[in-house]
């Protein structure tokens, strides 16, 4: 009985990073027909053009595929009821909570961003290209640093982990959260992004543990693609370049910032581990 349990589980999850996946490319091939019907292009050209795997939209119309999958996604999980979303958490009024949240993100970015350069990993030319056509939209942000979060925690913490935590139970539960993890890293698709992802996936997948709810998920994931709009709108330089280049090339105070970094995430998993609680009842 166990074991069909947790097969009941895995297969639902696989079914969920299918899902997830299928979404994106359906609302691409529905925004690529539109362009192609705009540019007056024949359907015999764009079906062979889907049949081979070449479709591909750019500027705006790569906004209006991340904007519109990521409400797609929400809608089919809510709707399916994959992810359980309920206003419980909310009537707690844990603003305090969302604060030390807000502050745990600001302090990971440095972090991140130094261990992803210890690593060695860089975003392929293609991911970044597509990161690049989206950044530079100003209705860019509102696909990459409001939706995207929202529909990513659905799926990875209210829907996957949600699932997970019913056979990874008690004190198992951090192999839930570290498959959760792995997962949120694996469907980046780059080894670059896997690791930034996974990290910051334990961390999203412990905060959905022990608030029961996706809301605190979604400030974090808010705030860190928030920063990274802003970086390369307001820093384009920084999106190529090194940590250190942040600084002006001075080692020194970029390992003050780092130092900065760490004296703001530790105070805030401390504050969190303390105040992070799910809603009575």
């Amino acid at each position: 009985m166990l074991l069909n349990k947790q097969a009941r589980v895995f297969f639902d999850v696989v079914l969920y990073v299918v899902m997830f996946f299928v979404i994106q490319y359906f609302v691409l091939v529905g925004v690529s027909g539109a362009d192609a019907w705009r540019n007056g292009m024949s359907w015999a050209e764009f079906a062979g053009h889907v049949y081979h795997g070449s479709i591909g939209v750019g500027g705006k119309s790569l906004v209006a595929v991340s904007a519109l999958s990521s409400v797609v996604t929400v809608v089919v999980f809510v709707y399916a009821r994959w992810a359980r979303l309920t206003r419980a958490w909310l009537f707690m009024r844990a603003w305090t909570v969302l604060a030390w949240v807000a502050c745990l993100a600001l302090g990971s970015i440095l972090p991140a961003q130094w261990l992803q350069e210890r690593m060695n990993l860089a975003m392929p030319e293609s991911a970044m290209r597509t990161f690049e056509s989206i950044m530079s939209e100003p209705v860019g942000y509102m696909a990459i640093g409001v939706l995207a979060p929202l529909a990513e925690e659905v799926v990875f913490r209210g829907a996957i982990l949600g699932k997970l935590l019913h056979v990874f139970a008690g004190r198992m539960h951090w192999i839930a959260i570290a498959i959760s993890a792995l997962i949120f890293g694996a469907v980046h698709g780059n080894e670059a992004q896997f690791a930034h992802a996974m990290i910051i996936g334990l961390l999203l997948g412990w905060m959905y543990y022990r608030a029961n709810s996706i809301i605190p998920g979604v400030v974090f994931h808010w705030i860190n693609n928030t920063v990274a709009y802003l970086m390369f709108n307001l820093l384009p330089s920084s999106a190529d370049g090194q940590l250190i280049d942040l600084f002006h090339g001075d080692s020194r105070t970029m390992w003050l910032g780092l130092l900065f970094s760490v004296c703001i995430i530790v105070p805030s998993l401390y504050q969190l581990a303390l105040r992070l609680r799910r809603p009575r009842g």
